[in-house]
């Protein structure tokens, strides 16, 4: 078998939402999902905090809103 003729099953994964298998390909605009629905489900969860990075934040609550102000402000500048 060369590489033109490869008839290979494409890999087999499970939707990270929902679990149902779906196939890796390429022509599968929700990859790794298995729908839009499940993408959109997943996208929410990150949005609402159910789905997070273990750890502790890189910034606390005040110095986001202080990065925020000085972004409205036009100041840029790097603070310590």
């Amino acid at each position: 078998m060369n590489a033109t003729s490869d008839t290979r099953r494409p890999l087999q994964v499970a939707c990270p939402q929902c679990r149902k298998k779906v196939a890796w390909r390429d022509d599968n605009p929700f990859r790794p999902f298995c729908s839009e629905r499940c993408r959109t489900l997943d996208l929410g969860a990150w949005a609402d905090g159910s789905h997070r990075i273990a750890g502790e934040p890189a910034m606390d609550e005040t110095e986001i809103d202080e990065m925020i102000l000085r972004a409205e402000r036009g100041d840029f500048s790097e603070r310590e």
